[in-house]
């Protein structure tokens, strides 16, 4: 009982660590990338635009579905791991 606790909790804290570190990256490529950092990144140009303007209208949302595989893959190596997969 205790040992199915202790993986749960452990369980638990991996998928919340993977959750924030998605969640960081998400804001980065959408806040941070599109407004925050806009005016650093407009001497790089990517497609004949800035990098800043590019990530505020496409890059973004490669990141975003990046994100998705990337978390659907991470958390069925956790699942595996901790002996829940479907």
């Amino acid at each position: 009982m205790s040992n199915e606790s202790e993986s749960g909790k452990a369980y638990w804290k991996a998928n919340l660590a993977l959750i924030r570190n998605c969640l960081i990256v998400w804001a980065l490529a959408s806040f941070g990338m599109g407004i925050l950092f806009r005016p650093l990144l407009s001497g790089i140009e990517v497609g004949g635009t800035d990098l800043g303007f590019w990530f505020a209208q496409q890059g973004s949302i490669l990141v975003f579905l990046g994100l998705i595989f990337f978390y659907a893959w991470r958390m069925n190596a956790l699942d595996r791991q901790h002996g829940v997969e479907e």
